[in-house]
């Protein structure tokens, strides 16, 4: 069996996550995870959640090799061959009719590695594609305003805008506020290990 590319921060975080995908979700469903790189995540999920059908997709093309071939050498045949997907794009899916809904759109690590725009991204297209009480769920580190921060993500951050200054850990009240101008609102707020948040975000049409 080949080496693949392996994320020691997903190698670390995929057991919390399905754990908590297990208490959230239902049975059965079908999810899109956006920002799927090495395809770890999705690869693990599908193992854990065997009655959900998964889409992975990633912004970079040659991502897709690597989490087609990890589907492969885990013998999944819940997951569908990865797809690239740029948030930014509208529509998504645009070669598909009717466009997909999806009962859970599933995203991690990307909005502190990206430039700020993909957040608004984000959260529009997945109002587009949520199915009826499906939800989308992010993980990652957030700043703050109602707790301090952990000294690990002050550093953090600064790591990442000097790698780019574009880059940088979100402050979750601004996402908030993308999430609102989409239709979305915040449901829930999980603490997760590594000072990580894994935040649940249903639509919310009534939001003015």
């Amino acid at each position: 069996m080949s080496k693949l590319p392996c994320s020691a921060a997903a190698e670390r975080n995929k057991q919390a996550i399905t754990e908590k995908l297990h208490e959230l979700l239902p049975e059965q469903g079908s999810a899109l995870e956006i920002a799927s790189g090495t395809g770890q995540h999705v690869a693990y999920f599908a193992a854990a959640l065997p009655q959900w059908t998964w889409q992975p997709t990633d912004y970079q093309g040659d991502a897709l090799h690597v989490i087609a071939a990890r589907i492969e050498q885990n013998a999944l045949d819940n997951v569908r061959a990865p797809r690239q997907l740029d948030v930014m794009s509208a529509p998504w899916f645009a070669d598909v009719q009717p466009a997909p809904r999806f009962d859970l759109i599933f995203c991690a690590n990307m909005l502190h590695i990206s430039p700020w725009a993909t957040c608004a991204g984000l959260m529009q297209g997945s109002a587009r594609h949520l199915a009826t009480n499906a939800v989308l769920i992010t993980y990652g580190p957030y700043l703050e305003d109602e707790f301090a921060t952990a000294g690990s993500n002050l550093e953090f951050d600064r790591s990442l805008q000097a790698q780019n200054p574009a880059w940088g850990i979100r402050h979750r009240a601004e996402v908030q506020a993308q999430a609102r101008k989409a239709g979305l609102r915040l449901s829930a707020r999980h603490s997760m290990p590594a000072n990580n948040l894994l935040l649940v975000w249903r639509v919310a049409p009534d939001l003015s």
